[in-house]
């Protein structure tokens, strides 16, 4: 049983990689297309907008279509797309390379994690996650640095055309390997579905996703920058230095997965409020070794973890629609990405880089306040 959970987290790998890529490559997509970097930001405000926009309704209708072809098409998609984001010619070529995957992954990710739940019980929900999760954080530790150390030997297109060919092998190795799964509860009708939206425990529990994202992207996704501009680092140096970021997240996503089947909400308390100390610290410790090495580890830890927190916190909080509130996870996770990218940009454009932290902040610690209500909320009907 847990090989096909191996596969689904290798295939994730190419998923959220494609996503987040772009995060290590700005400036150097920046340069090229001859936009700012604040604008070329906004092909991350694209990606997140597209999946907070169509994910759950995707996802609902795709629920019922068998999965391992699911899957398999998915990724086919992001062959295709990050093979067009490789040959891009301006910044409109490489928004609609953006858009494409944009809206497979939602389907993928939310159906991934139901699929790995059906198989270890939800009792272990945090767990077969973490697994699946396992390629999330893969992604971060070798996905995006890696990508960074390629655009900087060989350009940022070199980088979209390995992962196009990674996608395709991933296909290939689902087509083979990959048992065929049917739809579950293809009882559960749409309407069902969104009549969770009318909880105000579930439109809680949305913004707190929104927000935790909001603040995590603000800053994250300009660290490239950061780490150019103001800790003087060549793109080498830079590709290292993320690779570390998401290396200590393994750690994060191990911690994670364990503390959010105790109670999800006091884990994602406990990792926010690490995550404002990393932040904050990180420009203050910027030209000392050893304090940038401990800012960032402390915020790739808690980053890592709350990823997986987040998405089994809304699963738990739903258990008879796991798969549409993972995507409702997903599509409040991207709103909030796609809002710190957008406020990350302004941010920089009127206080600065090194404000970036602090705005960050501000957003961790409102969810935080947010969190701490919904643990007196009562939890949704089963039967909803």
């Amino acid at each position: 049983m847990l090989f096909p959970i191996l596969l689904l987290s290798a295939a994730g790998f190419t998923v959220l990689t494609t996503e987040f890529i772009i995060v290590g490559l700005l400036p150097s997509i920046a340069r090229d297309l001859n936009v700012s970097v604040s604008q070329a930001g906004l092909l991350v405000t694209l990606f997140a907008f597209t999946v907070a926009a169509f994910g759950p309704f995707l996802t609902a209708y795709c629920a019922r279509f068998q999965r391992k072809r699911l899957f398999i098409t998915i990724l086919i998609m992001f062959a295709v797309a990050n093979g067009v984001a490789a040959l891009a010619p301006n910044i409109w070529v490489m928004s609609l390379a953006r858009l494409i995957p944009a809206l497979g992954l939602p389907v993928f990710w939310a159906l991934a994690s139901e699929t790995a739940v059906d198989i270890v019980g939800p009792a272990y929900a945090g767990r077969a996650i973490e697994k699946i999760g396992f390629g999330i954080v893969c992604a971060t530790v070798f996905g995006i640095p890696v990508g960074t150390l390629i655009s900087d030997m060989f350009g940022w297109r070199s980088a979209f055309a390995v992962l196009a060919v990674i996608a395709l092998a991933k296909a290939l190795l689902l087509f083979v390997y990959l048992p065929v799964t049917q739809a579950k509860n293809a009882q559960v009708t749409l309407r069902s579905q969104f009549k969770l939206l009318r909880s105000p425990l579930m439109q809680g529990h949305i913004l707190l996703s929104i927000l935790v994202f909001s603040g995590m992207f603000t800053a994250y996704t300009y660290l490239a920058d950061i780490l150019e501009r103001l800790a003087g680092f060549d793109g080498t140096l830079v590709g290292w230095c993320l690779m570390g970021f998401g290396a200590v997240g393994l750690i994060g996503n191990s911690l994670g997965g364990r503390a959010v089947d105790r109670h999800p909400l006091i884990a994602s308390m406990v990792f926010c409020g690490f995550m404002i100390g990393g932040m904050v610290a990180l420009v203050p410790a910027i030209h000392s070794t050893i304090g940038l090495a401990a800012a960032m580890a402390v915020w790739g830890v808690t980053q890592a973890a709350m990823f997986l927190v987040s998405h089994v916190r809304l699963m738990k909080a739903a258990p008879h629609a796991p798969a549409f509130a993972a995507s409702l996870n997903i599509a409040g996770g991207n709103l909030g990405i796609g809002l710190g990218a957008l406020v990350g940009g302004h941010v920089i454009d009127t206080l600065g880089l090194a404000s970036l932290g602090l705005a960050a902040s501000g957003f961790i610690l409102v969810s935080m306040l947010l969190a701490l209500w919904l643990m007196s909320a009562k939890p949704l009907p089963t039967g909803a």
